[in-house]
């Protein structure tokens, strides 16, 4: 008897599920579903939504578009199952920030921008069951905005209290200061 393949939809569901209903479950096996063209489909639709520079190896979407998106991801599906997939290094792009300063951002490959959201597809229902409904940061269908509205609601609830964990207030109340200097740094 062969089991039915379980589309990615039900796959990220089934193991959402399994993680919430049991916190010490060690999950393996989830390689398998990385390497999957469906799954790797479904995360260069993703990447190619956020619509990004191309990294070190100058190619873009509209190249890979162009000699076939199948065999792009035949091919990285390949370098997985072989286990030779290296990731390239990451294209650095400067960008002028206020006072003369930059910032560094590091611009992966197309290639390994799947990969990352392959990985993301499987891995990420593990983590979503674990997380706090109170948690808004980086997490899918939830933007700042709702991190505004919750806060709004607990103060019209007169859920007021504030806790202050400034590293810097805390050192200066350490009873070992001498260790630590002025604004938590180590001296």
């Amino acid at each position: 008897m062969t089991k039915a393949s379980v589309n990615l939809q039900d796959l990220r569901r089934r193991i959402y599920l399994k993680a919430k209903a049991e916190k010490s479950w060690r999950f393996w096996g989830l390689y398998v579903h990385v390497c999957k063209m469906e799954t790797l489909r479904e995360a260069y639709t993703l990447a190619k939504q956020n619509d990004g520079a191309p990294g070190v190896d100058g190619v873009t979407f509209e190249a890979i578009e162009t000699q076939g998106v199948d065999g792009f991801l035949e091919q990285i599906r390949d370098e997985l199952n072989q286990r030779n997939y290296v990731p390239l290094p990451a294209r650095k792009q400067e960008i002028p920030k206020d006072g003369g300063k930059v910032r560094v951002l590091s611009i992966p490959a197309i290639r390994d921008r799947v990969v990352q959201g392959a990985l993301k597809l499987i891995l990420e229902p593990i983590f979503e069951a674990d997380f706090q409904p109170g948690s808004f940061g980086y997490r899918p269908k939830r933007t700042a905005h709702d991190a505004v509205d919750r806060v709004a609601r607990a103060i019209v609830q007169q859920k007021t209290r504030i806790i202050d964990n400034r590293p810097a207030q805390l050192f200066r109340q350490c009873p070992a200061r001498s260790a630590v200097g002025e604004g938590g740094e180590a001296g």
